[in-house]
């Protein structure tokens, strides 16, 4: 029961809405053809229903839109996705920055939701689209070899944040809904990827790091870092 109250709240992302309804009467049609040829109730029946209803309930999850309510502060950055904090390191930054910065990547599995939100305000100084290959998400040649986005941001006190979406294995679709010079506010939502992926955030050497491996996060609420 309690299952069924969420799902009927769950408010679906656009991204997901053609596909499931292709799924639908994909799953249904299926079902339909088992029952109208094979008029005798069997098991294997049974188990292609169970089947068809969990795997159909499993994406509707995956692209639910949850709203997000949070008292943004000029000073922080917020995770701008679900997941786990996989990577915190002082690493060299190649493609934009080419110096040092903290990286903070966050791991985002198939039962995450998969929008990505802005973890600060600010104007979109760089954007940049890279086709790819498609590396375990958590592999560290995935940073520069899979198909990715980079972003930087420059907030209004002269700061930069690059965020970097990350296709994985499984995610061979990242979607973005910004372009180079537009505004962006702290835990708006810029972008999508589907089905597993990874998002990096890389922080000048001076902020204040509130997470570390392990850490659980929610986009545009859990605060990675803070500027003093």
């Amino acid at each position: 029961m309690l299952l069924c109250i969420k799902l009927l709240r769950m408010t679906i992302h656009k991204e997901g809405r053609k596909l499931l309804f292709t799924l639908l009467i994909v799953l249904t049609t299926i079902n339909w053809m088992l029952a109208v040829f094979v008029p005798v109730k069997s098991d294997f029946q049974y188990l292609v229903l169970g089947f068809s209803i969990a795997f159909f309930i499993a994406t509707l999850q995956f692209f639910r839109n949850p709203s997000v309510k949070a008292n943004y502060e000029d000073n922080q950055v917020i995770a701008p996705a679900d997941g786990k904090v996989v990577v915190v390191e002082e690493t060299t930054e190649g493609e934009y920055f080419n110096d040092k910065r903290i990286q903070v990547s966050i791991f985002m599995s198939p039962i995450n939701v998969h929008i990505n939100r802005s973890p600060v305000s600010g104007t979109v100084t760089l954007f940049k689209y890279h086709p790819g290959r498609y590396h375990v998400a958590w592999n560290p040649k995935s940073s520069m070899n899979n198909e990715r986005t980079t972003m930087v941001l420059r907030m209004l006190s002269g700061t930069e944040v690059l965020v970097r979406q990350i296709a994985g294995a499984m995610a061979r679709r990242i979607k973005w809904y910004i372009e180079e010079g537009s505004g962006v506010g702290q835990g708006q939502e810029f972008g999508f990827i589907k089905f597993g992926s990874r998002v990096d955030v890389f922080l000048p050497t001076d902020a204040v790091l509130k997470v570390s491996p392990g850490t659980k996060t929610k986009a545009g609420k859990t605060v990675l870092a803070e500027f003093t």
